[in-house]
């Protein structure tokens, strides 16, 4: 329910006592309170559109509407101790009642932070939380863009092991429904949950630990024999865990089935590990900075995937195949889907993984001998290992 207008103050002889339907998508709202009491507007019919970003709808229990006006964002108290920034009260409970039981200590109050946010940032921004705890951040944002029609993004990060206990079941359970009790999501009087669509991505990085996991070194027996315990921990820690580890965590023959790649993910304190699909595509997306703007996965069904974006104010496309299903010979008919060509492409250059005997630069000289155009071809897997494994600056 918005408001899409602003009618013209009626005759003195006109008293309405209840709001009017003038058709199926369109309601009058008078200044009519709970009781049926005529009251009078706050703002001048002249200055109300002034105002008209802070007003929203709201129905009444008796069926009814009414405009509220919502607080200014610019007019904030210096100290906030309205009761409903009490972290018990709005905190503890309002998370308790979502998650069915108490699992986290001392959540923040929800208005707490959704006031911060309210005051500080636009209806298009991202907020970013780099110490999320249970969520409170992305509940407060889901709940203001259900009050505004904000697009508002949100961005979490948290290591602690409720991540999966309290903070992503709370973002998929409010995202659901607006009010919760005893874990089970509640109507209001319309049966409306007032659910929103949303695209939620989970990224988990590989930690210190899954690395050391994952590395095989290999000591040679001559070493082992000519070195002391001394020399064999430098020649350890200063040559074997930089070069000849290297290949134990990523290689270039992971590539050519780059949709299996695993790696041995710890899964508990004791050091029990399990092997887990790494998703190389999305990896390499964060090494190159690239901007996506498509993505066309059929890694399940076909052994292929596109990926167009933009990176230093050029046109990309990455392909990723399954190299024993899109070998070098049927290369060509899987770069034809996309037109890949130098006299019809739309890159400025393209990445593939996997072996071909593709040139590196497609040349066409325009044929009123104007300039030629280009396109070049990059591997993904020496762009991929020289990012991944590159000294940091």
């Amino acid at each position: 329910m918005e408001i899409v207008g602003f009618g013209d103050v009626l005759p003195d002889n006109i008293h309405p006592n209840h709001n009017e339907i003038l058709d199926d998508n369109l309601i009058a709202i008078y200044p009519i309170d709970g009781n049926g009491i005529e009251r009078k507007w706050t703002y001048a019919r002249q200055s109300v559109e002034n105002i008209s970003h802070l007003l929203k709808v709201e129905k009444l229990k008796n069926g009814n509407y009414e405009i509220k006006k919502t607080r200014d964002k610019e007019r904030y108290k210096t100290v906030w101790d309205d009761s409903k920034y009490i972290a018990g009260d709005y905190g503890s409970k309002i998370l308790n009642n979502i998650i069915g039981s108490k699992k986290f200590d001392f959540p923040k109050s929800l208005y707490t932070v959704l006031d911060s946010i309210l005051l500080s940032s636009k209806k298009y921004d991202t907020i970013l939380d780099y110490f999320a705890g249970s969520g409170t951040t992305a509940h407060a944002v889901i709940n203001l863009n259900r009050e505004d029609d904000g697009k508002r993004k949100y961005i979490l990060v948290e290591q602690a092991e409720y991540f999966n206990t309290v903070l992503k079941p709370r973002v998929q359970k409010v995202i659901y429904s607006k009010e919760w009790k005893d874990g089970k999501p509640q109507a209001d009087s319309d049966g409306n949950f007032h659910g929103v669509s949303q695209i939620v991505k989970v990224l988990k990085l590989e930690s210190y630990e899954d690395t050391l996991n994952n590395l095989q070194l290999k000591k040679p027996d001559l070493l082992a024999r000519t070195l002391n315990d001394q020399s064999a921990q430098d020649y350890l820690l200063h040559y074997m865990l930089d070069i000849e580890s290297r290949d134990s965590l990523l290689s270039s023959d992971d590539f050519r089935k780059p949709f299996d790649y695993r790696l041995n993910i710890a899964s508990d304190s004791a050091g029990a590990y399990t092997p887990q699909v790494i998703d190389l595509v999305e990896t390499f997306n964060y090494l190159l900075g690239l901007r996506v703007d498509a993505v066309e996965d059929r890694r399940f069904d076909k052994g292929y995937v596109f990926v167009e974006g933009h990176l230093d104010g050029e046109r990309i496309l990455l392909v990723w195949r399954d190299c024993e299903r899109w070998h070098d010979d049927s290369l060509p008919q899987l770069l034809e889907k996309k037109r890949i060509n130098p006299q019809d492409s739309e890159f400025a250059e393209i990445y593939i993984n996997g072996d071909h005997t593709l040139p590196t630069v497609w040349q066409d000289n325009d044929a009123d001998g104007g300039s030629a155009r280009t396109l070049k071809i990059r591997s993904i897997e020496a762009e991929f290992l020289r990012l991944m494994f590159a000294e940091a600056e």
